[in-house]
């Protein structure tokens, strides 16, 4: 059985007739943009995550940045950013003209390492962005009791969280303001890009909704510099169509990920994911680590199995940042990680069968390579770095 790593059209073929209908009511509405589409999802989308507003954008990396300039962060500021995340994160502090400072991930988790924090704080500080990264909440309390001694700000990359809980509560129910992303394969995901921040300050609110619109509220009425940045009424409705099945798609998350944690546990070489007892996830990836990544991958792919790196390159060492930021060795935990990350297939539309085949092929995968001398520690080959060391064990 072949199982791809993603199927993009699985949540359409499960809801065609509701998305059919709901573009189609857009499509004869003439409303195309900030209407009553949007008014509805944003009231939606806050109810759901448990916070009074929520301002539709763009895009996650237009939610991260708005979210930032609506704090008044910019020019001469620094922010604190994980250094294992996707560089949208990081693109979104540098769009603001602020300065992204990494801080390594914690070893179990891979969010953001509170103990780490302090170090990295100087008198340009102004805000911490932890990531809920492959949809585990990152520790909250330690990351605000470091940002409430120092006045920091708290801003939530939850662009891979939709839905998950941090000691009981929605992400998004304890910082000033939390970014999502509704990019198509997102466990709320439109047909295109989207995004939106959460908050109840009414006063980010309303700033956010001049940033996103030019500046303005009222036609040619414009108080601020602001951008575009507006989710579009089809996307909206789309959304609106996915929200009232995301808690039954998570839960269909939850369950391939127990199958995988319960039959693939103790293999060989592989650790799994770490859940902290404080976490309800929503496994947006099923994350595992191989020292000997890029050989089992291959081998996962002989067997039909799709896998996917998130993320090969961290930030620090992208070209984007190249001059900017302390080069190779800086951060040498999320460097490590990132020769050893490999994500399984993750999904609410993965089947029984599906999942049967992804254990059977990583049991098989890891047995091979046990049998294989060339895989040994002692004789790294290509693909593997010469001087990674054994994951550390969950």
């Amino acid at each position: 059985m072949t199982v791809p790593f993603l199927d993009p059209g699985a949540a359409y073929a499960e809801l065609r007739d509701d998305i059919d209908a709901a573009v189609h009511r857009v499509l004869t509405s003439g409303r195309y943009l900030l209407g009553p589409e949007i008014e509805a999802f944003e009231a939606e989308y806050a109810a759901y995550c448990g916070t009074r507003h929520c301002v539709a954008v763009g895009s996650g990396c237009d939610a991260l940045e708005l979210a930032l300039r609506a704090l008044d962060i910019g020019p001469g500021h620094e922010v604190i950013v994980p250094a294992h995340t996707f560089i949208a994160t990081w693109l979104a502090v540098s769009a603001t003209g602020a300065v992204p400072v990494a801080v390594e991930p914690d070893e179990r988790t891979y969010n953001l390492d509170p103990a780490r924090l302090t170090e990295a704080i100087t008198p340009r500080t102004r805000a911490i962005i932890p990531v809920h990264l492959y949809g585990q909440p990152a520790d909250l309390d330690a990351v605000q009791a470091v940002a409430r001694r120092h006045g920091l700000a708290v801003v939530e990359d939850a662009a891979q969280a939709h839905g998950a809980r941090y000691r009981g509560a929605r992400i998004g129910t304890r910082t000033t303001a939390t970014a999502f992303s509704f990019y198509p394969g997102k466990n709320l995901g439109a047909l295109g890009d989207g995004g939106a921040v959460i908050t109840d300050d009414e006063a980010v609110a309303r700033r956010l909704r001049l940033l996103r619109n030019y500046g303005s509220t009222v036609k040619y009425r414009h108080e601020i510099k602001g951008t575009n940045s507006r989710l579009d009424e089809i996307q909206a409705a789309v959304l609106r169509v996915k929200l009232p099945l995301l808690d039954e798609w998570n839960a269909r998350r939850a369950a391939v990920a127990r199958r995988y944690l319960t039959e693939c546990a103790g293999l060989p070489g592989v650790t799994m994911p770490y859940v902290a007892p404080w976490a309800d996830p929503v496994w947006h990836l099923f994350v595992i680590r191989s020292a000997r990544r890029d050989r089992l991958a291959r081998r996962l792919a002989a067997r039909g199995v799709g896998t996917l790196v998130h993320y090969p390159t961290p930030p620090h060492l992208s070209p984007a940042y190249a001059g900017s930021h302390p080069g190779e060795g800086s951060c040498p935990r999320a460097e490590r990680i990132s020769d050893e990350v490999l994500s399984l297939p993750m999904g609410p539309h993965l089947s029984e069968g599906h999942v049967d085949a992804v254990v059977a092929a990583l049991h098989a995968a890891v047995r091979e390579q046990a049998d294989d001398p060339s895989d040994r520690r002692s004789a790294p080959t290509d693909g593997d770095p010469p001087d990674a060391r054994a994951p550390a064990s969950a």
